[in-house]
């Protein structure tokens, strides 16, 4: 056996038990009673230093070294650069700091649940004190085995290459553009009637109707299922994709959109090539590609007129309300295109939510580089606020700084994918329009042809390439936000 066989080999092992740490951290989110979570903890983080230890054993160097001189074809040169970056992220750690990390994010995240709804900041941030230390140690010793910045190193996690500088310069271009546009399409709005939700949408019907959406979006049932958690998310592995949302009984909307979102995430998964299964080059090639996907079928397909057609039909199904305007497909459609300056992130509109993300980017940089402490945090939220949304959350903790899962567990890094994804997605649009009549497609109910071009360009192609390389190869030219403004003013204007 070759040292590269030995490495194929060797990931696909530690996939297995990712898979297995990955269903034990979705029914913690979904099903897993209170009591649980100590014990629950205690596994999880057993499982990351038995995972870490695998990522870590002594011979993986020797193998690198061979198979770096072996006769590799292109495909598994791309794969053993992905199984060296993973390796070389896991080395840099020691397993008592991977284990001190599992343990307080458990418990960080878990009371973090109560917290907020009680709008405990103090208790939140005796738990979330530690866990911003370890995050720094981490930041700290992969910044200086890497030759970057405590933050950079973080960042290197979730979107390999991207760095502070050229986030900079981006964010800070968007925020010479954005408030002016919010401003313009809050006033335009202001000319338009719409009708909001006043009834009662029993959860079961809204999961019916989500269902429904999912199979339009070609969900494959067969490997997942749709769940329900206090936070939205995707988890899981490419065989076995769950995901969740959270409903409200009296507002249909955000729950819905919130699947049409996380079934572009499994998507995804669902698409990437299986005969890379268990290896890094088979896996998503960055957070932001990830997100791409996921505000692609959000924004570029769900709060597309044509696609509002199919929703303003089947909700009136769902819910016994064919003739309630609440459904009329234009105002289904001003409901999904609304803007609206709010305290809460995963609820934003397409136009406000870079703000929200560009404040969380800007509190995480200067956090992690040390320029300030965590319990500096609420104040500078609410200040952030003031300034992108003219809106306060003095004392408001639960819908200021407690209001994202994220930072629980020490995802640090982590936010800028959100805004990345969304600028890359429509540039797929922009690209994706010269080769295929997108309104047509989805008018018609057979959304085939735009999954074909995300699956010959995205999916299949997993982490073959860089991420630059990927868009490039995908639309001709690396990331250009300038694809995201057009959409914006487009849809807004």
């Amino acid at each position: 056996m070759s040292s590269y066989e030995q490495l194929t080999a060797h990931y696909q092992t530690i996939s297995h038990f990712n898979h297995a740490q990955a269903m034990l951290g979705w029914d913690a989110a979904a099903n897993m009673p209170t009591g649980g979570n100590e014990a629950r903890s205690n596994a999880m983080a057993e499982l990351s230093v038995h995972v870490h230890r695998l990522s870590t054993q002594p011979q993986l160097a020797e193998w690198f070294d061979k198979a770096e001189n072996e006769s590799l074809t292109t495909e598994q040169t791309a794969s053993l650069r992905e199984m060296k970056r993973q390796w070389l992220q896991a080395t840099l750690l020691p397993e008592d700091l991977v284990q001190a990390q599992s343990k307080a994010g458990s418990k960080c995240e878990h009371a973090w649940r109560s917290q907020r709804q009680e709008n405990d900041w103090t208790g939140f941030a005796k738990n979330w004190q530690e866990v911003v230390a370890l995050s720094r140690e981490e930041a700290g010793i992969r910044g200086e085995a890497l030759g970057l910045t405590s933050y950079d190193a973080m960042l290197d996690k979730f979107e390999p290459g991207t760095t502070t500088a050229s986030l900079d310069v981006l964010f800070s271009e968007v925020k010479t553009w954005l408030p002016e546009l919010i401003e313009k399409a809050l006033e335009k709005q202001k000319t338009e009637s719409i009708i909001m939700p006043s009834g009662t949408y029993p959860t079961a019907a809204q999961k019916s109707l989500g269902l429904e959406i999912m199979k339009l979006l070609k969900f494959d049932f067969d490997h997942g299922r749709l769940d329900q958690s206090v936070h939205p998310f995707c988890g899981g592995v490419p065989s076995d994709v769950r995901i969740t949302t959270r409903y409200d009984e009296s507002d249909f909307v955000q729950a819905l959109m919130g699947i049409v979102h996380e079934t572009g995430h499994a998507r995804y998964e669902q698409g990437l090539p299986k005969v890379f299964s268990g290896l890094p080059v088979g896996e998503a090639r960055s957070m932001g590609i990830h997100e791409s996907q996921s505000l692609f079928f959000e924004m570029q397909i769900g709060r597309s007129k044509e696609f509002i057609t199919h929703l303003s039909r089947l909700s009136g199904d769902a819910f016994n309300a064919q003739k309630d305007p609440v459904f009329d497909e234009d105002n289904l459609y001003k409901l999904y295109t609304r803007v609206d300056k709010s305290f809460i992130r995963v609820d934003a509109d397409e136009l406000t939510y870079p703000a929200h993300v560009i404040l969380r980017y800007e509190i995480e940089r200067d956090l992690i580089n040390g320029v300030i402490e965590h319990t500096d945090v609420p104040d500078i939220w609410d200040e952030k606020m003031k300034a992108s949304l003219g809106i306060t959350t003095k004392d408001n903790y639960k819908n200021g700084c407690m209001q994202d899962i994220h930072w629980t567990d020490g995802a640090f890094g982590y936010f800028p994918s959100y805004t990345l994804g969304a600028m890359y997605a429509a540039q797929y649009k922009a690209t994706m329009k010269n080769t295929v009549d997108i309104e047509a497609a989805i008018k018609s109910g057979d959304l085939s042809p735009i999954f074909q071009w995300l699956s010959d360009n995205i999916w299949s192609q997993a982490s073959l390439h860089t991420t630059d390389e990927l868009v490039k190869r995908a639309t001709g030219e690396i990331l250009n936000a300038e694809h995201f403004k057009r959409h914006l003013e487009g849809r807004y204007l």
